[in-house]
């Protein structure tokens, strides 16, 4: 996992988030899945960050690695209660939530898949409701 310092370029907002690795963070960022959390646009970029450095002499686990661990594994509850809870409906979920919002004879079911920020702004100025974006962790990283 590592960490980034992300800065809206429109907002000029800066927050952080974590990645799997800087591979992963380039292919979101390709895909349009990285947006700004104050203003949802997708010109964010990575801000200059000055490296943690460890010392081999500290035997304990740092706090903010603790704080990680107890999120990662939040995240992770989540996500198992999304998979037992819910459909899977992968890159068809904007279709699928349009489809369930406009056809009112179609039974509504919970679903969860895949979306671009863009896609997920046009759902919601659509008016449809109960949209949210979650980070998602892979089963096989650790």
């Amino acid at each position: 996992m590592i960490k980034y310092k992300l800065f809206c370029k429109k907002c000029n907002f800066f927050f952080d988030s974590w990645f799997a690795s800087s591979k992963e963070y380039d292919k979101l960022k390709k895909l349009k899945h990285i947006n700004c959390l104050n203003c949802n646009s997708l010109k964010v970029e990575k801000s200059l960050m000055a490296p943690n450095v460890v010392s081999l002499k500290k035997t304990n686990v740092s706090l903010d690695e603790k704080k990680f661990l107890r999120v990662k594994k939040k995240i992770k509850e989540y996500q198992k209660f999304i998979k037992n809870n819910f459909e899977y409906v992968g890159e068809n979920f904007t279709y699928e939530a349009r489809s369930i919002h406009y056809d009112k004879s179609k039974k509504s079911k919970n679903i969860y898949g895949n979306a671009t920020a863009e896609e997920v702004a046009e759902l919601k100025e659509e008016g449809i409701e109960g949209i949210e974006t979650i980070p998602w962790i892979k089963e096989n990283d650790n």
